[in-house]
């Protein structure tokens, strides 16, 4: 009885810590629009900042019980680079078009892991893929005709974050590899490090300018490092460990319309039927895919490719 107790209350606590991490990632779109500042330099201070957390914590951690592969290293450090691309194009089509569209689109990263898992894995998509694939292509076409009908320029913005669910989708194949021999705080904090590294390159490449922001400005930075990067994600990892991460990453679908709504009263965004309805028919596509997972347990970790970078 006692072990079934304890069991109840962990299990309880893993997902109040997904809940947690859930509105934690929900704050991401709307942290990078109030820095105010270009979607590299948001996505590097998110990286690096988080960095002052992550990497002190697996120096003073406990040694895992068995070193990690070379394949799994370089797993890792791709890994990185695939993030920081990512985040670069998410958090610059976050500028560049509405938090809304920018997060519908974003979360699209199941289909294009599908996809990669198809082509690398062998592992060929069942009618259900190809059904959740056809709900959420249509649920984009709403969601991004109406922003090119209102301001045909944000058009890019959107072409940007289906971009990064495509490198996302790319974190995550690699991700998959190198946790077969890497424990997860390690895999954090070396992806992360170079993630940072990637992103200070582009910045620097591209003359995204790194300082002379508003008190403002470096608030909505670390709150984005903080809340998204460290409470979210650990919060997020945390639950993944003790609930099966095909649940989760339906769970973690509830990000987009998180943001959507945040995103009416803090940067008074509105909403259109359109929006609505492709929103729908995305995260209803996404998680059709994503029930295929819950008939096949061993496939969680390229099932669960929801948007929790964003």
């Amino acid at each position: 009885m006692p072990h079934r107790s304890n069991h109840s209350i962990t299990h309880r606590a893993a997902y109040l810590a997904l809940a947690v991490g859930l509105l934690g990632v929900g704050w991401s779109a709307i942290l990078v629009r109030l820095s105010g500042v270009s979607g590299s330099t948001s996505a590097f201070y998110r990286m690096a900042i988080a960095q002052l957390v992550f990497v002190p914590w697996r120096i003073v951690a406990p040694s895992p019980a068995t070193r990690p592969s070379r394949g799994a290293v370089i797993a890792a450090v791709a890994a990185g680079i695939a993030f920081a691309v990512d985040l670069a194009l998410f958090n610059t089509a976050i500028m560049r078009t509405s938090v809304g569209n920018a997060t519908l689109l974003g979360v699209n990263a199941p289909i294009f892991v599908a996809l990669g898992a198809w082509m690398f894995f062998a592992q060929r998509p069942t009618v259900a893929f190809w059904s959740g694939f056809a709900l959420s292509f249509t649920g984009m076409v709403a969601i991004v005709g109406t922003d090119v009908i209102r301001h045909p320029v944000l058009g890019v913005g959107d072409a940007m974050a289906v971009g990064g669910a495509i490198a996302y989708a790319v974190y995550l194949l690699y991700l998959q590899r190198s946790r077969r021999d890497m424990d997860a705080l390690t895999f954090s904090a070396i992806s992360g490090v170079v993630a940072s590294v990637a992103l200070l390159l582009i910045c620097l490449a591209i003359g995204a300018p790194l300082h002379g922001f508003s008190t403002e400005s470096w608030a909505a930075l670390i709150a984005l490092a903080l809340v998204t990067q460290v409470v979210g994600h650990m919060c997020v990892a945390y639950s993944l460990g003790r609930i099966p991460a095909s649940v989760a990453s339906v769970v973690l679908l509830g990000q987009a319309p998180i943001t959507v709504i945040l995103a009416v009263p803090v940067l008074h965004e509105h909403v259109t039927a359109a929006q609505l309805v492709g929103g729908v028919l995305v995260l209803t596509g996404i998680a059709v895919v994503n029930l295929r997972a819950m008939r096949r347990p061993r496939a969680d970790s390229v099932t669960a490719a929801v948007r929790v970078a964003g």
